[in-house]
C-alpha cells in the first residue's frame, strides 16, 4: 500500500489535472488515479471565449483565435434571410497539448497511479480507495474528478438528464464550408431540412476555419433527454453541406460528444468531494466547463489547503469545507436559475429557438457574455433574464412561461429571495 497523502484525485482529464495542479501549487500532498496515462492526448476539442482566458492570464494557451465570430438565426434559403449576427468578441480553441502540459507542469511531483477506483470507503480521519488492481490507496480527502458518469458521487434523482450531443469532422472540403477566418457559434439555418425534420428536435452548426485548408464542422443539439443520436446528427450535417454544394474530401478526425446539461447538483453532505463534471460544473445554458475550472479551481484549492492545515479534521469535515467553497449558496441559486431556463428551451421548436437566440444576442455584450460564462452576480443575472423576457416577442414569452407549474414559481422566487 502506498503512503497516505492529503488528497487523492480520481480521473485524468481537464478537471482532475486542474485541481491536482492547484493543490500541488499550495504545498498539498496529492496523488491521482486515472485509467489511462495522464499525458495521453485528450480526444475532444475545447473552445472558450478569449476574454475568459484574459481574466486568468492564460490567453497563450489558445491554438486558434478568431475575431470574426458570428451566428445565424434566420431560416436561410435566400439572400435576405442569410444575414449573420456578429458577436463582436474573440473566440478561441485551446491548444489541448499546451493546456494539458500547463497543468502537468504545475502538478510536478504528483504521483499518478494508472488504475481504476472500484470502491471508496470513508473511515473517520482517512478515506480508502480500493482499485481494480487490488491496490488500496489512502488519503485524508478524495476528490472525484472522473466525469459526470462517476458511480462514486451521490446526487438526487430529478428525472431524465438532458444531454447535449454533437457529431463533428475536422477535415478538408471541396470548397470552404464557412467563410475564411470565421468562427460560427450557432448556425440555425434550416433550409436543408424537410418539413418533417423541422418538426423534430432542432440542431445547429458549430464551425471554424482552422487554417491551411482545414475546417471543423459540427452538428449540435442544444439539449434533449435522451440526446439526439449521432447518426441523426451526421445525416443533418451531410444534408447541410449538400445544400451548400460542399463535399468532405478528407476526414482527419471525427468527434462524438455527449455530456449532461441539467445534471442535479451532488449531495453536498457526502464525505467525498467532486470537481468538474462529477460536481455538475457543466454550464446548464452553454455546455462549457473549462473556463469554470480555471476560475474556480484556485479558490477551492486554497480553501482545502487551509482546512488540511488542521490535522484534527476528519474526511467528512474536509469534504464539507470543500463543498462549501465549491458550491456557495450564490452559485447554487444561479445554477437553479440556469436549469430552470434550460427546461423552458428544451421545449422550443426550431423557429422559437431562432427567435430566442436572436433576442438573447441583442442584449449588451457584457450581459450575454456574463450569462454564458456564469460570471454575473445573482441580482444581475436575474435582471438580465427579466430584460430578455421583456425584449422577447409574444410567441417567445409564451414559450418561456409555458409549462411553469404553480409549484415551480414559489420555489424559484423563494430561492432567489
Amino acid at each position: 500500500m502506498a503512503e497516505p497523502v492529503d488528497v487523492l484525485v480520481l480521473g485524468g482529464g481537464p478537471a482532475a489535472l486542474c485541481i491536482a495542479s492547484e493543490l500541488n501549487q499550495r504545498g498539498v500532498a496529492v496523488a491521482g488515479i486515472a485509467p489511462d496515462p495522464v499525458d495521453a492526448l485528450w480526444p475532444n476539442t475545447y473552445g472558450i471565449w478569449a476574454d475568459e482566458l484574459k481574466m486568468v492570464g492564460l490567453e497563450h494557451l489558445l491554438e486558434h483565435r478568431w475575431s470574426d465570430t458570428v451566428s445565424y438565426f434566420d431560416a436561410g434559403g435566400s439572400t435576405a434571410q442569410d444575414q449573420s449576427h456578429a458577436h463582436g468578441i474573440d473566440y478561441g480553441l485551446f491548444d489541448r497539448a499546451a493546456l494539458q502540459r500547463y497543468w502537468l507542469e504545475r502538478a510536478e511531483g504528483v504521483v499518478w497511479h494508472q488504475d481504476t477506483a472500484e470502491r471508496v470507503e470513508v473511515a473517520g480521519a482517512t478515506t480508502n480507495v480500493i482499485c481494480a488492481s487490488g491496490t488500496m490507496l489512502q488519503a485524508r480527502l478524495v476528490i472525484d474528478a472522473s466525469g459526470s458518469r462517476t458511480p462514486h458521487i451521490r446526487r438526487p434523482d430529478q428525472g431524465p438528464v438532458a444531454g447535449q450531443a454533437a457529431y463533428g469532422v475536422v477535415g478538408r472540403f471541396s470548397k470552404p464550408p464557412i467563410e475564411a477566418d470565421r468562427f460560427v457559434l450557432m448556425d440555425y439555418r434550416c433550409d436543408h431540412l424537410s418539413e418533417e425534420q423541422r418538426s423534430e428536435p432542432p440542431t445547429f452548426l458549430y464551425a471554424m476555419d482552422l487554417g491551411d485548408g482545414l475546417f471543423f464542422v459540427e452538428e449540435t443539439s442544444l439539449a434533449l433527454a435522451p440526446g439526439v443520436p449521432y447518426d441523426v446528427l451526421k445525416q443533418r450535417l451531410q444534408q447541410r453541406l449538400d445544400q451548400r454544394g460542399v463535399q468532405i474530401t478528407e476526414v482527419i478526425h471525427e468527434e462524438f460528444c455527449l455530456f449532461p446539461m441539467n445534471l442535479p447538483l451532488p449531495d453536498r453532505s457526502q464525505p467525498l468531494l467532486a470537481f468538474g463534471g462529477a460536481a455538475s460544473m457543466v454550464h446548464p445554458a452553454s455546455g462549457y466547463m473549462v473556463g469554470a475550472l480555471l476560475r474556480r479551481g484556485p479558490d477551492l484549492a486554497q480553501s482545502l489547503a487551509d482546512a488540511l492545515a488542521n490535522p484534527n479534521l476528519s474526511s467528512a469535515a474536509l469534504a464539507k469545507r470543500g463543498w462549501q467553497a465549491l458550491w456557495p449558496m450564490e452559485l447554487v441559486l444561479r445554477h437553479q436559475l440556469y436549469q430552470f431556463g434550460l427546461g423552458r428551451l428544451m421545449g422550443f421548436n426550431e423557429a422559437l429557438l431562432r427567435t430566442h437566440f436572436s433576442t438573447f444576442f441583442s442584449l449588451p455584450r457584457e450581459e450575454w457574455f456574463g450569462f454564458l460564462t456564469n460570471t454575473l452576480p445573482l441580482p444581475r443575472l436575474m435582471a438580465v433574464m427579466l430584460r430578455l423576457f421583456a425584449l422577447s416577442p409574444w410567441e417567445l414569452r409564451r414559450g418561456l412561461v409555458l409549462g411553469v407549474s404553480s409549484s415551480q414559481l414559489p420555489m424559484l422566487t423563494q430561492s432567489a429571495g
